[in-house]
């Protein structure tokens, strides 16, 4: 991704703030391909060629500017999300979340 930023001479628009709104721009694309869908026909979007074609494309979207901006924060992306797998393990055991979607503090009653 660095790369191609520069090969474009786009580094000068690729502040955090740029990147992270542009994120959230293509990230609100992806639900707008699933808005109408029943959670059936969701499930099995990729089965559709236009549509997967959409959803592939929006997704790598996403992809591509989060992975742009872990590059310009100098984030290892890997390691914040083992890091924020660990978190959430301790906030929601599996004894006490498995099978439920409630916040964690609902798991504790």
């Amino acid at each position: 991704m660095s790369r191609f930023a520069a090969e474009c001479d786009w580094e000068q628009f690729h502040s955090p703030k740029k990147l992270a709104m542009a994120l959230a721009g293509e990230s609100g694309e992806l639900p707008d391909i699933l808005r109408w869908l029943t959670p059936v026909e969701s499930t099995a979007v990729m089965g559709d060629p236009v549509q997967s074609a959409r959803v592939r494309e929006e997704m790598a979207d996403v992809f591509a500017y989060l992975l742009r901006m872990a590059d310009v924060l100098d984030l290892d992306v890997e390691q914040a999300l083992a890091d924020k797998i660990e978190v959430n393990r301790c906030k929601y055991p599996a004894h006490l979340a498995r099978g439920r979607a409630g916040k964690y503090r609902q798991l504790r009653g």
